[in-house]
């Protein structure tokens, strides 16, 4: 008999730039947890957002059936990755294996959650303060990545997130020091809700250009909802475009000059072509 061929590729970083941005643009998900009585899988559809480090996150009420599964068994898998158009095995996906935490309401982390969840998902301000609701955090422990037939890839915290977790546990010994620190994060943080509301109340045309000329997307009511040290999401109604950053920040007082940069870039580019024009 001939040996079977190996279920995951080696993960290269084209694969794990395809983990990360699938993390970072999605915007619902499907979520399977254990039932508290029997341990069998329950799966729902959930509405999720990326924190600052790139873990997901997820606005649940205790009145869903997977919240009181998460609450007895934080182990849960998480499904990323929109169809799109033709065959829906042909587009990407992500399935991020991990355990949920719930986050202490009024804690400055739920706050910094709260922000980034409630500008993709602006609709949820209804009821995200309802004292039933919570949002959890999905921390990654690993992946499985598929990119279309016969390419899969196995990939390790560290790859889906590319630096380090806030609130996370340390690295393994001997793994080396993440591009992206916790006391990176934890600046950008520190004011990304105030550089968010500036570009969008100010500089709203230079997020449009990043949309329609740097990510080649349609015109629309761009507005931008976040950044990390990667890159930053825009979205106009449903839709949504990421603009990655050539190299990660080293500090968060890149960000500023970057986006000028990013502004140039983009006014000085061609404006796609427009059928029927």
């Amino acid at each position: 008999m001939t040996s079977k061929e190996p279920l995951h590729q080696p993960i290269d970083d084209k694969a794990r730039a395809l983990a990360r941005r699938l993390v970072r643009t999605a915007r619902f998900g499907a979520l399977a947890v254990l039932e508290p009585d029997g341990g069998h899988p329950y799966a729902s559809r959930a509405a999720v957002a990326p924190d600052i480090d790139g873990v997901p996150v997820m606005l649940l009420s205790s009145l869903s059936p997977h919240t009181a599964a998460l609450d007895a068994d934080p182990r849960c898998t998480l499904l990323l990755g929109e169809p799109g158009r033709g065959d829906p095995l042909a587009h990407p996906r992500l399935s991020v294996v991990g355990l949920a935490r719930r986050l202490l309401r009024d804690s400055e982390e739920d706050a910094r959650v709260r922000g980034r969840f409630l500008a993709r998902h602006p609709k949820a301000e209804r009821y995200a303060g309802f004292d039933d609701f919570a949002f959890f955090r999905l921390e990654p422990q690993r992946a499985v990545l598929v990119g279309g037939f016969g390419r899969a890839f196995e990939l390790g915290r560290d790859d889906v997130l590319g630096g380090a977790m806030l609130g996370g546990a340390d690295l393994v010994a001997g793994t080396p020091e993440p591009a992206v620190s916790v006391a990176l994060l934890a600046a950008l943080a520190a004011y990304e809700r105030t550089a968010v509301e500036h570009m969008n109340e100010d500089h709203a045309d230079a997020v449009a250009l990043y949309a329609t000329r740097l990510c080649r997307a349609q015109a629309g009511d761009w507005r931008l909802v976040s950044v990390d040290p990667y890159g930053i999401d825009m979205t106009s109604g449903e839709r949504i475009e990421r603009l990655e950053f050539d190299a990660p920040l080293a500090e968060a007082a890149q960000l500023r000059k970057l986006l000028v940069e990013l502004a140039g870039r983009a006014r000085a580019a061609h404006p796609p072509q427009v059928d029927g024009g």
